[in-house]
């Protein structure tokens, strides 16, 4: 049944960011990056003037979120929450998939009211662990999209802290599929440094090897931040 694996595979994927490269292949079911909050138009005014000089740089911050050491702690931890329903949810599955075994091998030899009433065993069983994996599907990607908007709002915070010390007018969010950035020195990318600039503040060691990447998101944005105004958690897109 490869629709009741589903959770099986988002959860298999949300562990272990060995690299910004590996993490940036995944992330198919959470959120955006954080949005900031409303300026007032006065306050928006005055942070629009442009330097004479301006100073941009780029970041994958969806794949920065995903490669802090936190972040890989809690996806870690997501996945071990939900491995019992993993493991049920396989259960469910090998036993539909023996039954219908059963009643191949059987053939020719069962009768025809016994041969129906395999059959309704089997579709009962289907349509149960087609419930229970949707709701299972439903409940991890709930808990995934709160994890990384809560981590994404720290991150973030970082992020703004960084760039007004290293006085950037700009910076351009490269990790959304339609991404306005053609071209970028890689010299302009503070991934990396944003990454262990959040490592060194949070306090948290780096994360045992899993050999899987952390998801990403399937419809990022790029936050239209200036000035020091904090993010505001945006709702998961479903």
């Amino acid at each position: 049944m490869k629709r009741s694996l589903t959770l099986v595979c988002l959860l298999a994927s949300a562990t272990g960011v060995g690299s910004l490269a590996s993490s940036s292949r995944a992330f198919a079911q959470t959120p955006s990056a954080p949005a900031p909050a409303a300026q007032s138009a006065a306050g928006l005014s005055a942070a629009v003037e442009v330097p004479a000089n301006p100073k941009i740089a780029i970041i994958a911050f969806q794949q920065a979120v995903a490669a802090t050491n936190e972040g890989q702690r809690n996806f870690a931890q997501l996945r071990v929450k939900f491995e019992p329903k993993q493991a049920a949810l396989k259960a469910q599955s090998d036993e539909i998939d023996s039954l219908k075994k059963q009643l191949q091998d059987a053939g020719s030899t069962l009768s025809e009211p016994e041969r129906d009433s395999r059959l309704r065993t089997i579709d009962e069983k289907t349509k149960s662990l087609q419930r229970t994996a949707e709701d299972a599907q439903t409940e991890a990607s709930s808990a995934m999209n709160d994890m990384y908007q809560q981590l994404a709002q720290k991150v973030y915070a970082v992020l703004d802290a960084y760039s007004n010390q290293n006085k950037f007018t700009l910076v351009l969010d490269t990790s959304a599929q339609q991404t306005p950035v053609l071209w970028a020195n890689q010299a302009a990318d503070i991934t990396k440094p944003v990454v262990d600039a959040y490592n060194a503040k949070s306090g948290v060691p780096p994360q045992p090897a899993a050999g899987a990447a952390a998801p990403r998101p399937s419809t990022p944005s790029t936050p239209g931040h200036t000035g020091t105004t904090r993010p505001s958690t945006t709702k998961p897109p479903q």
